[in-house]
């Protein structure tokens, strides 16, 4: 029998990762990106000896990138060169002169909360302990599966744990950190990660606050060079076993035959036949654009009551000097959480608007990372959650680029930089509308749908289409969620469906050829 083909749509990390594990496995894979180097969120832009990454920049939860290489048959320290950051981060808070170091040591970090507020280092250890337990049970009977059937939840160890695990679907992850801390400074430690997830923590559910556990127990990352190495690092896998890679090739449509089975794409007009077809480009647009309404399985109707997550206003900046004042990551909190975050997910005034003052993020890799930035040279990478709407704006509109000089004079005032406006000698931005421009996101969201409760777990979309035999997905917007591991895992789920493994957790050995009978999820 002749080998399996298969055509994946989009060339972002969960792009190249399904198109790596199915050439793995025997497939004869062509990946189509639209743009002209693949990386989608995770992109590069070079100018002047600056090197910046454009989209994600923590290396959390290596143990789900460890899982993919040992798939393809290598491991991350043979593929990446991980640093292990410290200080992991620091934080600080508006109207507060203070930096709080969140540091590798533990011990230490309790004695940082018990110095804020009494007792809260016992109680940082019990919310660890807990957030270990809520992520290890999540890797082994929630991430890799598929939910295809009730494996995940008859489990005697989940069964044993059921009313905590559905205490915290229903708690959200604000709520149950001040159950374990008061002070608003260790809360917004706790609830950060929550941004990562594309929610807010508001109303995000408490089961997430695992990720506490990612960055504080396990530690954070960085890869030398930059994200885009390991995107570079995956392309790389991915070509060694045989998929070819076609960069300016945006699909125009998914072929369907009139016994409902997807048959490959139309770009450029030529078809390109395929038993397989993977769409990883953001899932709105896949659905609403590339495939006809009758078997469309997320219609326009589908988005309209969904939760995006948040759009982001990002800022590239070259400095002229030194910036001591920064770590590699840098957290600034407002005074009023609650009203951020309400101006990103909800209308106020009746209008979207970018917060002022606002939380806000930087990154400063060349505080680690001197390859990344000129020798004198700083380079800065800002984001700022807003609102997904792209009536917003983007780089180059006057009044989004007013509300960057604002970001800019924030970030001056409360880290203590006077003279950074005038010390910047590389400037870009990027907005909602850019988003959509750029990588057809729906509303624009930086993220993809929030982790709502609705919107987590099994009641996010399937990584298989209801409509359309041997249409996959993989991306933000499907099981398990937002995030680099995350869709790494979902290039794993396709996988699964297409070998109809229905097993709970990664696989625990390195791929192989599956034989052509060996493709039982295929039509």
């Amino acid at each position: 029998m002749t080998q399996k083909t298969a055509v994946v749509v989009g060339g972002g990390i969960a792009g190249l990762a399904s198109a790596a594990l199915l050439a793995k496995a025997g497939m004869k894979v062509t990946l189509l990106e639209a743009r002209e180097k693949v990386g989608g969120r995770a992109y590069i832009w070079e100018k002047d000896g600056f090197v910046f990454d454009m989209g994600p920049s923590w290396y959390l939860m290596p143990d789900a990138f460890d899982q993919f290489f040992k798939l393809m048959g290598t491991t991350a320290d043979k593929e990446l060169k991980l640093v292990k950051l410290e200080p992991a981060y620091q934080t600080r808070n508006e109207g507060r002169d203070e930096k709080l170091m969140i540091v590798q040591d533990l011990d230490k970090n309790k004695a940082l909360f018990d110095s804020i507020e009494p007792g809260a280092g016992a109680k940082l250890q019990q919310y660890l302990d807990s957030a270990k337990e809520t992520y290890d049970l999540s890797m082994k009977h929630f991430l890799y599966t598929n939910f295809e059937n009730t494996k995940s939840f008859t489990n005697k160890e989940v069964l044993g744990k059921a009313p905590r695990f559905l205490s915290h679907l229903v708690t959200s992850l604000y709520a149950f950190s001040g159950k374990y801390v008061k002070d608003e400074r260790l809360k917004k430690i706790l609830n950060f990660p929550a941004v990562f997830l594309g929610a807010s923590p508001y109303d995000t559910p408490s089961m997430y606050h695992l990720m506490t556990h990612v960055d504080l127990n396990v530690g954070v990352f960085y890869p030398m060079g930059g994200f885009y190495t390991l995107i570079e690092a995956i392309e790389r896998i991915a070509k060694q076993h045989g998929v070819e890679i076609k960069t300016n090739s945006p699909v125009s449509k998914i072929e369907v035959n009139d016994k409902g089975i997807a048959t490959g794409v139309t770009v450029g007009g030529v078809f390109i036949e395929a038993d397989v077809v993977v769409g990883t480009a953001d899932m709105h647009h896949v659905e609403t654009k590339l495939l006809e309404p009758k078997h469309q399985t997320f219609p326009e109707k589908f988005w309209a009551n969904k939760v995006p997550g948040p759009s982001a206003m990002l800022l590239y900046l070259g400095v002229k000097g030194r910036v001591p004042q920064l770590n590699h990551h840098t957290l600034l909190y407002t005074e009023n959480w609650s009203k951020n975050f309400a101006e990103v997910f909800h209308k106020a005034d009746g209008k979207r608007k970018i917060p002022n003052p606002a939380s806000l993020y930087i990154c400063a890799p060349s505080v680690t990372d001197p390859s990344v930035a000129p020798e004198g040279y700083e380079n800065l990478f800002v984001l700022v959650p807003i609102a997904a709407d792209p009536s917003i704006g983007g780089e180059g509109d006057e009044m989004f680029e007013q509300s960057v000089d604002r970001i800019i004079d924030q970030i001056a005032d409360w880290c203590e930089i006077p003279d950074l406006k005038e010390r910047i000698v590389v400037r870009k931005s990027m907005g909602p509308r850019d988003f959509v421009q750029q990588l057809n996101a729906w509303n624009g969201t930086a993220l993809g749908m929030a982790h709502t409760l609705r919107q987590s777990a099994f009641f996010r979309p399937k990584n298989r289409s209801k409509k359309v035999k041997n249409l996959f997905y993989a991306g933000h917007n499907t099981i398990p969620g937002i995030g680099l591991p995350m869709c790494l895992i979902g290039a794993e789920l396709v996988y699964k469906y297409l070998v109809d493994d229905k097993s709970t957790g990664p696989i625990s050995d390195e791929l192989q050829p599956v034989p052509t009978g060996g493709w039982k999820g295929l039509k």
